[in-house]
């Protein structure tokens, strides 16, 4: 049986991977990005509908941090998906989330 944060961690693992391969690849890899960033963007739709619900237990401000974040996260992929820049951000967001998970320290 995994822990929460480990099929959070996989999640996240697994998106930013598909990400960071797409974006080596460059324009002939957007196809492959678009799809990274879909799946990305989904991930931080499920994690916002989490922390917005009532019955959460996570810290206010950590709560409003990952809404900060997911949102953040639907601005930049409509932005690169227009064209308007790389996934750098998101994949080191996604990095940092993973640390954090990893080292059991959810505010990181």
């Amino acid at each position: 049986a995994r822990s929460p944060r480990g099929v959070e961690f996989d999640a996240f693992a697994r998106v930013t991977r598909k990400m960071s391969g797409a974006a080596r690849n460059g324009a002939t890899g957007f196809p492959q990005l678009a799809a990274a960033l879909h799946e990305n963007r989904r991930l931080w739709s499920v994690l916002a509908a989490g922390v917005a619900d009532s019955d959460n237990a996570l810290p206010p401000l950590l709560r409003a941090r990952i809404l900060y974040l997911s949102q953040f996260t639907q601005t930049e992929t409509t932005r690169i998906l227009a064209g308007g820049g790389d996934a750098a951000a998101l994949i080191d967001i996604n990095t940092a989330i993973m640390q954090g998970l990893r080292t059991g320290n959810a505010a990181a």
